[in-house]
């Protein structure tokens, strides 16, 4: 009976130390321009010159084409990577204070076409 004590104290504490040091909630890929990061499809992440003080000025239509890389109930920030609110009440990761989102015309991983949009506007997320 004490081994299994033992067992499932240690069990216990595994699980709580892999929650504490949970993956970063995006990646890093490689594009015609270099590094960038990525959602965990290897889609390119962008950030938004009109975000400020790590809210998000991207809703309505503009989320419809810049959807955002949405943080889930129990996610952890670290490394840079930071949750904030949306107007909506929804959670968004954002990575040194940028929002991130993808862009829906991007149809593969490696796909760029967002860079520079809106009069340079959108810039890759890079690491």
């Amino acid at each position: 009976m004490k081994r299994l004590s033992i067992a499932l104290v240690a069990a216990a504490s595994f699980a709580v130390a892999s929650a504490a040091f949970a993956a970063p909630p995006a990646k890093s890929g490689t594009t015609s321009k270099g590094a960038v990061l990525t959602d965990a499809k290897g889609m390119t992440l962008y950030t938004f010159d009109k975000d400020a003080d790590g809210k998000s000025a991207c809703n309505g239509p503009c989320a419809t084409n810049w959807p955002v890389l949405k943080a889930e109930a129990g996610d952890k920030e670290g490394d840079g990577y930071t949750i904030i609110t949306r107007d909506d009440g929804s959670k968004q990761w954002a990575y040194k204070g940028k929002p991130l989102y993808t862009f829906a015309k991007d149809q593969k991983p490696g796909d760029i076409t967002g860079d520079g949009f809106l009069n340079g506007a959108w810039h890759l997320a890079q690491p």
